[in-house]
């Protein structure tokens, strides 16, 4: 999520080589400061945070060690600033919350996407409110998104945006909703009738938070419409959509110092398992290397169920893991969003994310040919692979559109993983995923570079 950054920071750090030098110091300040700028971080933002990193670094006694342990405090006060971080639930239900941005600013997705969290991940009855009327086929859209994701739509393109949240309110009230989405209309630019037609809606919904969707892609223009919503209607918080589509990052340092309401959640793909929560201390790990054990638990435990893991385990144990167990982790797999988001979130794997691009459960060429195979297998036959002969294979590649030499491919893979998947989950199982892990990190964050 943070790529340009995170090598700004790598190459910044492993370029210094000095334990009590000033001119050294002042290369590696010089070298922070043109990596923040290039990452389109503002030059105000830029100038306070160098300043600070380099006064405080002096009073520690310069070394990287130093270097780092400042630059990491600085990063998480300069991302800190009063009020909520990501979700917060109201004392009595439902939390009411407005959606307000500018049209194409990936609003009504977003609405969809923090839906989708609330219902996976923190396990809430969730209701979204369809009030932008503006933009044709927005309700539609909506609809789509909320029978995807599967929560409830309170839609009525026949009525007024005041009324339907009226409307909607009571029912939530009523039928014991936890949380309550309102995605409002937006315009191309702010003007009087888009404020006005806010401020009717915040009167009526009296909401315990008013989230702005800014688009990532904008740059410091999405930092600047964000402060015109904060003074025109008292936001408390943004999100920034399409963040994945921004190859800097540096809006998202500077955003919440300089709109003084923090940046709640972050849009990092295009499916609906890809929002993250943007707590402070979380997202400076993921940018000094460290990644975010803390968001991938949360992420994976929302996503699998303990019972299914339990006996999926026993499964692999005793060596019968089916093609139909394989087909049902898949389906898993999928609520945890994209691929690249998730390696990100691996101490050290965060490079890795860059060579996996979008790469998903649904689209990759491997899992379409493994999906398509299984799908020309019998019952029998999913559930036990050493059934299949190579008349079988002969059937199952012509059902599948697929020459038999994929098959047997896909067929042999399946065959290594689950044999791999059966050694590592013996006695000394943990010990191999450490070693392959530590492998993989090259040793960790950056705190492990002059020690190589």
């Amino acid at each position: 999520m943070f790529d340009t950054l995170t090598e700004s920071f790598r190459n910044t750090i492993g370029k210094i080589r000095f334990s009590d030098d000033n001119k050294a110091l002042s290369r590696a300040c010089d070298e922070l400061k043109k990596s923040l700028l290039n990452a389109d971080v503002h030059h105000k933002v830029v100038k306070n945070l160098v300043a600070s990193v380099e006064i405080k670094t002096k009073q520690l006694g310069i070394g990287k060690e130093n270097l780092l342990k400042v630059l990491n405090n600085e990063l998480t006060d300069l991302l800190t600033v009063t009020g909520n971080q990501g979700f917060v639930f109201a004392s009595k239900p439902p939390t009411v919350v407005l959606m307000s941005g500018l049209q194409g600013s990936g609003k009504t997705t977003t609405t969809g996407k923090l839906a989708y969290f609330l219902k996976e991940q923190k396990k809430k009855k969730v209701m979204v409110v369809a009030a932008d009327l503006q933009r044709l086929a927005a309700v539609e859209q909506l609809r789509q998104i909320t029978t995807q994701v599967g929560v409830e739509l309170v839609a009525d393109e026949n009525m007024k945006a005041e009324e339907i949240v009226k409307l909607a309110l009571a029912r939530a009230d009523k039928e014991l909703y936890d949380v309550v989405l309102i995605d409002t209309a937006g315009r191309l630019a702010i003007d009087d009738e888009l404020m006005s037609e806010l401020s009717r809606i915040k009167e009526i919904a009296a909401p315990d938070e008013i989230f702005y969707v800014a688009d990532s892609m904008t740059g410091q223009d999405a930092i600047k419409t964000a402060i015109t919503f904060k003074e025109k209607i008292g936001i408390s918080g943004v999100i920034l959509s399409k963040f994945d589509g921004d190859s800097k990052g540096g809006v998202a340092l500077g955003l919440a110092e300089q709109v003084g309401v923090p940046l709640r959640f972050i849009g990092n793909g295009e499916k609906m398992a890809d929002l993250e929560q943007f707590i402070p201390e979380r997202i400076v790990s993921r940018l000094m290397g460290a990644g975010d054990i803390a968001s991938l638990a949360e992420r994976t435990a929302a996503a699998i169920d303990p019972k299914e893991a339990k006996r999926v385990t026993q499964k692999i144990k005793k060596g019968t893991f089916s093609f139909n167990d394989f087909l049902e982790q898949l389906e898993s797999m999928k609520k945890l969003g994209s691929m690249k988001s998730l390696m990100g979130m691996i101490p050290g794997m965060g490079g890795m994310a860059k060579q996996l691009g979008e790469m998903d459960m649904d689209n990759s060429s491997e899992i379409r040919t493994i999906k398509s195979m299984i799908s020309s297998m019998t019952k029998k036959e999913r559930e036990d692979p050493s059934l299949l002969t190579n008349s079988r294979k002969r059937r199952i590649a012509l059902g599948a559109g697929l020459g038999q030499v994929e098959v047997n491919r896909a067929i042999k893979q399946f065959d290594s993983a689950a044999k791999m998947a059966k050694q590592l989950s013996g006695k000394n199982g943990m010990k191999q995923m450490q070693d392959m892990m530590k492998q993989m990190q090259g040793g960790g964050g950056f705190g492990q570079m002059g020690r190589r």
